[in-house]
């Protein structure tokens, strides 16, 4: 193997010296301390597939390292090698966010990559997408919006490979036809007298078959990094890959890089089991018939090109009661997906909260069925209750609820505001539970003074109170 030429320069400001980066916002080159701007230079390369058999049994693979200058340390806690670029250092770990304290050395060889995907958002937007995320988690912690203020967010390009290839595959299997034959049989209708009784019962014919599909794939995309969670970079997708642009040094300035840790044949691998359930979709279909049965298939895979790429996530590492948890923003889509843990308290209360609600609408039911003697019996005047004014939920009483009613309403409400509450991730949700609330405290001050349930009617007030207070605060963090 040969040794190519570095790749990466560093870009000196002309105006003040310091070191160019690459700002999404504006899509070239900035200052970012005296603010100057410079154009990326387009290049008049395509990017171009490689071919597989050819990189593989050729003698002279070229490798280069990312830079003449770039320095390279190894991670101490998750063990991922981190590339970056003087004047930037090593810092925190962008995967675990543990602190690099081994001495840099230069970066090692690697293939080069065909191609970059360039950051589209910026760090202010990712992390105002990451805090979006974790306010509307339901069950997390209340720390962990504190915590997830102060942790870093570094923005990393990762490594993927893309196959194209052309498959044939062979398989053998069976092809099943639905026929349907009169089944006789007895049941006892109404009166107690058996009946006989006929009906059409559906069974398969299995026919042996066997045969070949064709198909190419184009892009299939795997990633190289083992220092994220596979399907979760996978859940980040889709990347535009018609936006790719020839690999320019310019592009990874003020970044990190990570070296693939999936090698080439590694990679075609695992796209292998990628290309897996299309074929066998394409197989079922060639067998035809109602259903089917695959018993073997037998694929070439030929005509196989790759490109190595270069893809931007931003990621915020962060531990919380000593267990890790990492957080990535898709840097062209502004996508958010991530790790979180759960309040164990919380959960407990809201299964606590439903289970006191079916307790009492119990109860409620119960008192339906046997009213008290000893208590008087309601008026139904005092159940006239003025609507709260400028509440979207208040219910219309201008035909007056029966206590009984009322109360039976309001638990009933109260119940779908916990139920929406443990899927609520957005703005407007938190307002639709902000109204539930509302409708289910207008409800309860319509149960009289007279009324069995009065005092545990005057103590929910207050709980839904609460509850329509923390409804609404989401609510406004979210829709800013």
């Amino acid at each position: 193997m040969s040794i190519a030429n570095p790749l990466i320069k560093q870009f000196p400001c002309p105006g003040c010296g310091s070191t160019l980066e690459f700002d999404p916002q504006v899509g070239q080159l900035k200052c970012p301390y005296c603010g100057r701007e410079e154009v990326i230079p387009q290049s008049a390369e395509q990017v171009e597939e490689r071919s597989y058999d050819a990189y593989l049994n050729s003698e002279h693979t070229q490798l280069a390292a990312l830079s003449n200058t770039a320095l390279e340390a190894d991670c101490p806690g998750c063990k991922a090698q981190i590339t970056f670029e003087p004047p930037n250092v090593a810092g925190q770990c962008p995967f675990c966010n543990t602190s690099i304290v081994a001495q840099p050395h230069s970066a090692s060889p690697v293939m080069a990559p065909e191609a970059v995907l360039p950051f589209n958002i910026s760090q202010k937007v990712a992390r105002a997408g990451i805090q979006k995320w974790i306010n509307s988690r339901w069950f997390a912690p209340s720390g962990l919006k504190k915590l997830a203020q102060q942790e870093g967010i570094q923005g990393v390009y990762l490594p993927f490979w893309t196959y194209d290839c052309y498959t044939v595959s062979h398989y053998t299997g069976e092809r099943g036809t639905h026929y349907y034959v009169t089944e006789t049989y007895t049941e006892t209708n109404s009166k107690g007298k058996s009946e006989t009784k006929t009906r059409q019962v559906q069974r398969t014919r299995w026919q042996s078959h066997s045969g070949r599909v064709d198909r190419s794939f184009d892009d299939i995309l795997i990633p190289g990094s083992e220092s994220v969670n596979t399907k979760r970079l996978e859940a980040l997708e889709p990347w535009d890959l018609s936006k790719l642009t020839p690999y320019d040094a310019s592009y990874l300035s003020g970044f990190k890089a990570q070296q693939y840790q999936v090698n080439l044949k590694q990679g075609f691998e695992l796209a292998k089991g990628k290309m897996e359930e299309p074929i066998r979709s394409d197989v079922r279909y060639d067998i035809g018939g109602d259903e089917q049965r695959i018993h073997s298939v037998s694929t070439n895979y030929s005509a196989i090109t790759f490109k190595h790429l270069l893809l931007p996530v931003w990621i915020s590492a962060y531990r919380f009661k000593n267990k890790q948890y990492q957080v990535m923003v898709n840097a062209q889509t502004g996508e958010v997906l991530g790790d979180r843990p759960y309040s164990v308290w919380k959960i407990s209360a809201t299964v606590l909260s439903i289970l006191t609600l079916v307790g009492i609408i119990l109860a409620v039911i119960g008192s339906f069925e046997e009213p008290s003697p000893d208590l008087p019996p309601p008026d139904p005047k005092a159940s006239n209750t003025p609507v709260i004014p400028g509440s979207p939920a208040a219910p219309n009483l201008s035909q007056p609820l029966q206590a009984d009613e009322a109360f039976r309403q309001a638990i009933n409400t109260a119940g779908n505001a916990v139920l929406l509450a443990q899927s609520a991730q957005t703005g407007q949700d938190w307002q639709q539970i902000a109204a539930e609330w509302e409708r289910a405290i207008t409800l309860l001050r319509a149960v009289p003074p007279t009324h069995l349930n009065y005092s545990t009617a005057q103590q929910k007030v207050g709980e839904y109170q609460r509850n329509l207070d923390y409804a609404r605060q989401q609510a406004r963090s979210l829709v800013k």
